[in-house]
């Protein structure tokens, strides 16, 4: 196929561009003709206007791409690059699409199959360097939305619960309480009806009694439009999100890394998650969602590898953002070697916040003190999560880590303490943590930090992308889509012009396993009796004054 590859357009060219500016170009071209890429872009779209299109679909992806790799991601910058930039100017061959004619493309060709896209170009790019994407690295970052920062809303949802606790006390007055629910939330439709009620009702009553009537009237009505707008912001936050913003209904309200140092909710910014999964320093696969942590990013980021490339890597690193039991089990269920922090590995590996006790195959626990402890059943104790058990180790008096075990306990001193464990949780924490600290795992998590951290300071910083230009998810996926086909692009120019092989690190012969640093004893208790573990906004304000 040479769809891609430059054909005479114009009798003479009225630019002059150098052959190694044209031999990248042209390289770029080649890569995209051999994906295969543009049966897809010449696919008929819903929508599209018949006859011949305006300009060559094939180009205008080539010319997107090019310009989200050089960093020029707003449609002005593509309009005015083929203007007056001649790396542009040979794509086109000399044509120059309006802004309106990009936005149009992007909205009607690329945006419907941005995944299949994205997929069949990046899938090319490994086996033009024979590596292997069977083991991929995952990182998730914020990034602010297009939309007003200071107009967005806040799910209503304590303020809705009590609207219709005095809509309910309203209506018993009223004495139209019949067929309303005794608890929970009243609908609008319902109040809609009972509005309608005591309208034909307020004409039955007497002078005397009208302009009360009346009054409670008006109530039930500024409640029944109150309650309306509740369920309508409550319809565009959906059951998992708690804010949207009036410019952006899909943003949500979320605290940026840039906000960490002056106080989390404090600073409140329009912004999306984006979860980004790269194998070999190429980003394989996207997911952007409007969830404000990482728990229940993961999932869905592997389901997109296996929609795009038919199965799940073989190995897989994550930092301690991802670390829940949903996505330990799911790795386990899947057959993927999990390479993933749980939230307290930063603690127990510098010794700091060790763990109070570790799980025997014979179902007993040891806990700091080396004492043995035994699964127990307490019958006037509830289980504070599910699936949990309690475990009760005897002898404590003695045990020099007792401060510290006790320390969150309102009782600091006794014989024995019942532990509240997770058998399931608990195992899947210590295989990670044993897979985490072999040569294995250090390879892994050294090549994370390479790769995933370095490709999203590659586009924040070397790419000037740390904002969406789209509103809308669907709009802001896309944008993203190019923005990593760009990534992955500017990366196959400069290694292919080079002549590079993607290497990254890998372990050296006679690398010993990591060990976490022994707990000591007078430590754990010095911190206990400073109180170290005061909230950050405690010690900001201790030393503040000093």
């Amino acid at each position: 196929m040479n769809d891609f590859n430059t054909k005479q357009g114009v009798l003479f060219y009225n630019y002059t561009l150098d052959v190694e500016q044209t031999s990248k170009i042209d390289r770029m071209l080649s890569l995209l003709d051999r994906s295969g890429v543009a049966s897809v872009l010449r696919e008929p779209t819903k929508g599209r206007p018949l006859g011949r299109p305006e300009f060559d679909p094939v180009r205008m992806f080539a010319c997107i791409v090019y310009g989200f790799a050089m960093g020029r991601s707003s449609l002005r910058e593509l309009e005015s690059s083929c203007r007056y930039d001649v790396r542009f100017m040979y794509i086109m061959e000399q044509e120059t699409p309006s802004h309106i004619s990009f936005g149009r493309y992007i909205n009607k060709v690329v945006k419907p199959r941005h995944e299949r896209i994205f997929s069949l170009v990046t899938s090319t790019m490994p086996r033009h360097f024979n590596a292997d994407i069977s083991d991929c690295f995952i990182d998730g970052t914020k990034i602010e939305a297009a939309a007003n920062r200071y107009r967005f809303v806040w799910k209503p949802t304590s303020f809705h619960t009590s609207l219709a606790e005095k809509t309910r006390n309203l209506l018993s007055v009223m004495e139209l309480s019949r067929g309303v629910p005794a608890k929970g939330l009243i609908p609008s439709a319902l109040l809609a009806d009972k509005v309608t009620q005591a309208s034909l009702e307020l004409e039955r009553k007497d002078e005397p009694l009208r302009k009360a009537y009346s009054k409670m009237l008006a109530n039930l009505v500024s409640y029944m439009e109150k309650t309306l707008e509740y369920e309508d912001k409550e319809r565009i936050c959906g059951p998992d999100r708690n804010s949207y913003y009036k410019t952006d209904h899909d943003a949500t309200a979320m605290c940026l890394k840039r906000d960490y140092y002056s106080g989390p909710g404090s600073n409140m910014h329009p912004a999306y998650q984006v979860q980004l999964t790269i194998s070999s320093g190429t980003m394989v696969s996207y997911y952007v969602s409007q969830d404000r942590t990482d728990l229940y990013t993961f999932i869905p980021a592997m389901e997109k590898v296996r929609e795009m490339y038919g199965g799940y890597p073989k190995r897989v690193c994550a930092d301690s953002g991802c670390g829940c039991l949903e996505n330990h089990r799911f790795c386990r269920d899947m057959g993927i070697k999990a390479f993933i922090k749980y939230q307290s590995w930063q603690g127990e590996c510098c010794g700091r916040r060790p763990s109070l006790y570790e799980l025997n195959p014979d179902d007993t626990i040891t806990c700091l003190g080396m004492r043995t402890g035994r699964r127990v059943s307490i019958p006037e104790r509830h289980h504070r999560f599910k699936g949990s058990v309690f475990y009760l180790v005897d002898g404590c008096t003695c045990c020099e880590f007792m401060p510290y075990c006790r320390m969150f306990m309102k009782e600091r001193h006794g014989e024995s303490k019942v532990f509240e464990i997770n058998p399931e949780f608990q195992v899947l924490k210590q295989e990670a943590r044993d897979r985490l600290l072999s040569v294995e795992g250090i390879e892994m998590r050294v090549n994370r930090s390479c790769q995933a951290e370095g490709g999203f300071g590659i586009l924040k910083r070397d790419m000037s992308y740390d904002r969406f230009r789209r509103v809308g998810i669907e709009q802001v996926r896309c944008e993203f889509m190019l923005t990593a086909l760009g990534y992955n692009i500017r990366k196959f120019l400069r290694y292919s012009e080079k002549g590079l092989k993607v290497k990254y690190w890998t372990a050296p012969d006679g690398t010993a396993p990591e060990r976490f640093r022994k707990p000591s004893a007078k430590r754990l208790r010095n911190r206990v009796e400073r109180r170290l573990w005061k909230s950050a906004n405690e010690v900001a304000r201790t030393y503040r004054y000093k």
